[in-house]
């Protein structure tokens, strides 16, 4: 993990909304309509956060038909284990210089 990528997982959780919609689906996938119920939250502002939350792993969306024929976006968590301490940090850091160092010598990262 990049220092990029930490710092997109610690602003994912870093919002008290964000963390209402991983306690949320914590329990199963659940359509956003419905998570938008439950959270008393409009469909365009749940929609900034899962794909906030997708960008950074977190969670996974799913495009699914109704047996009605209705369009039905699900999302579900991903598999996340998130620690952070000084080792987490420094590993992220050494990673970037990585793909500093690839980046100069013209290799993908």
């Amino acid at each position: 993990m990049t220092s990029e990528e930490l710092l997109a997982v610690l602003a994912a959780v870093g919002h008290a909304q964000r963390l209402r919609v991983i306690a949320e689906i914590s329990g199963g996938r659940m359509y956003v309509s419905e998570l938008a119920r439950r959270l008393g939250m409009s469909r365009p502002l749940l929609y900034m956060h899962l794909e906030r939350l997708e960008k950074a792993g977190l969670v996974v969306g799913t495009l699914e038909l109704s047996t009605t024929g209705k369009a039905l976006k699900y999302f579900e968590l991903a598999p996340f284990d998130l620690r952070v301490n000084a080792e987490t940090i420094a590993a992220a850091v050494a990673a970037d210089a990585e793909g500093s160092v690839s980046d100069v010598k013209g290799t993908p990262a």
